[in-house]
């Protein structure tokens, strides 16, 4: 199947019929309906005392399964693997590699979301984006321009779903005046320009963050949206359900496994040479991250690499245990999107390499943060010093460069 990739770098989505086949949606169906069986009887045993007996299955506004995290994946066997091999089809992986211009796109996420026990009604619109844990909007915007998107999302519908709206184009811009002035007034209702995505059962809507969306109302009708993405390497923590896959789904995981352990030896070598002070060898693997990328793509990998040098010098110090839930979270969890490989990763580095990477990328996160705490409306998180909209004016690689000799 070709797709007119043009169109979706412009508009930022792309509604694609028949993801999953008429001839495989009811196996794909009970696949996954085994998988919310076995996921509710984890929430039974998680819930708190104040708790209906359900959990979390009862209490969230969007109940949503994580395939690939611990726990899930292990219950995934011969007769759910097809929630799994889903994913390799023409019309997921296939159209993912035209729209990301790779050869072979990898799984990042693989997820479900399923409607509430009752109605919660409408949700917010916002970009899937939080400052203080990846970069500014325009640092996304400005790479986007240059090359296409690193990462791409999916939700493909098992039943019929309109449930998400977006703002075409937003995904290539900073809000305008009058979404801001909307925003600020009421998230929860349409914004002008907004398209509502109208699936069929099979089909899915692929987008490019962060663009604009909106989950315009979580209601009790049954609802099975298979959520995920695809980019150029991937992650995988858990994998206690590869062997339950088919011999060519296994070989296909495999090469993703291979991909992104090859990311994460790149993440260390331009770590390293940062450590090194060795700025044409910072450049030569700040390129294998992504090759062909500009200046400006390089800059947002410099803030993705700052954010994985707090995470590692976090995770190296002694107090870890003491630090907020939020940031051991966070340092904790991989997000390969902005080159975060997880706890893992850190025990690449001792613990006074940690801190004196630390040291060394502390100016770019110095100049994407203001002086005084700021908010910015349709974005996720609250307020912050961090930049919502804006990368640091004049501020290059060659000034992050420079700083080493300080």
């Amino acid at each position: 199947m070709r797709v007119d990739r043009d169109r979706f770098l412009e508009e930022g989505y792309l509604v694609v019929q028949e993801v999953v086949p008429p001839d495989q949606l009811d196996e794909v169906r009970a696949a996954y309906e085994i998988l919310v069986d076995r996921q509710r009887e984890t929430w039974v045993s998680q819930r708190k005392p104040d708790d209906p007996p359900g959990g979390a299955w009862e209490t969230s506004a969007q109940p949503r399964l994580a395939l690939s995290g611990q726990g899930l994946s292990d219950a995934i066997d011969g007769r759910t693997a097809a929630a799994v091999e889903m994913w390799l089809g023409e019309r997921a992986q296939g159209v993912s590699e035209q729209l990301l211009a790779v050869e072979d796109a990898a799984v990042t996420e693989m997820m479900l979301m399923c409607n509430p026990r009752r109605d919660h009604g409408p949700a917010v619109w916002h970009r899937d984006m939080y400052p203080p844990y990846c970069a500014p909007l325009q640092g996304y915007v400005d790479d986007i321009s240059e090359m296409g998107p690193r990462y791409i999302q999916w939700n493909i519908s098992l039943y019929d779903d309109d449930v998400l709206w977006v703002i075409p184009g937003s995904h290539a811009r900073l809000n305008t005046p009058e979404e801001d002035e909307q925003l600020l007034k009421d998230r929860s209702v349409p914004l002008p320009g907004g398209v509502q995505t109208h699936l069929k059962a099979g089909d899915g809507v692929v987008y490019i963050l962060p663009i604009l969306h909106w989950g315009s109302n979580y209601s009790s009708r049954k609802r099975r949206c298979i959520h995920g993405g695809f980019s150029a390497y991937s992650h995988y923590a858990h994998r206690g359900y590869i062997p339950h896959l088919s011999e060519d789904a296994r070989n296909t995981f495999a090469r993703w496994i291979e991909q992104s352990e090859r990311m994460e030896a790149r993440t260390e070598a331009v770590l390293r040479a940062a450590l090194r002070r060795d700025a044409a060898a910072y450049d030569g693997a700040l390129t294998a991250l992504r090759p062909g990328s500009g200046e400006k793509g390089k800059l947002l990998s410099t803030v993705f690499l700052s954010k994985t040098a707090r995470r590692i010098c976090d995770l190296k110090r002694p107090d870890f245990d003491s630090l907020p839930q939020q940031t051991r979270t966070w340092a904790s969890g991989p997000h390969p999107m902005t080159l975060q490989w997880g706890a893992a990763f850190a025990d690449r580095f001792s613990a006074d390499e940690a801190a004196e990477l630390w040291r060394r990328f502390q100016p770019v996160d110095d100049a994407v943060q203001s002086e005084t705490e700021q908010s910015a409306p349709g974005f996720q998180g609250g307020p912050s010093l961090y930049n919502f909209n804006h990368m640091p004016v004049g501020y290059s690689v060659g000034d992050f460069v420079a700083s080493w000799e300080d």
